[in-house]
């Protein structure tokens, strides 16, 4: 919590020497002290044992997806949303306030990302190795010679297939 204390302190000495025509800065500081709060709160799910911060730097430093955007305390629900900018579709995770473990599925139920380019898979690969994880056998031998899968901090298997799909 040290930390957000730091930040409200930041936030206060910013706001504290606005000209008195922009008050509306009470607005932003509150609506900025909220994103940093759930910034917070997504961290802090990594003390908690939730593995929320894991998962997060497993898909965002490692498979190079972007933050989208996240929420906090929604019906006890906080969450983030990864993928890629300008796309139709993204992941969402999320956790609640009471937790709810979820056992991973099958060493069978797969992400697959399709990657034409062999030097992003291996910039991913390279990546992911740095953050200690490393490519596991596949259950199913398809994907034996044609990918690499991963697993991440939940359990559920990543593969990461060299080539187009279909």
């Amino acid at each position: 919590m040290a930390n957000h204390d730091l930040l409200k302190r930041r936030l206060d000495a910013v706001f504290a020497g606005l000209a008195p025509e922009k008050r509306d800065w009470e607005r932003r500081r509150e609506r900025l002290r909220e994103e940093f709060r759930r910034e917070l709160e997504l961290e802090g799910a990594a003390e908690k044992g939730t593995g929320m911060a894991q998962v997060i730097q497993f898909y965002t430093a490692g498979l190079g997806l972007e933050k989208l955007s996240s929420f906090a305390n929604h019906a006890g629900y906080s969450g983030v949303m990864l993928g890629l900018p300008g796309r139709e579709y993204h992941l969402e995770f999320t956790q609640h306030e009471a937790g709810s473990p979820c056992p991973a599925p099958t060493k069978d139920n797969l992400l697959v990302f399709y990657v034409p380019d062999e030097a992003t898979i291996q910039a991913a690969v390279f990546r992911l190795q740095n953050l200690g994880y490393f490519p596991v056998s596949p259950e199913n031998p398809y994907w034996h010679h044609k990918s690499l899968t991963f697993e991440d901090p939940d359990g559920w298997r990543v593969v990461l297939f060299s080539g187009t799909w279909g």
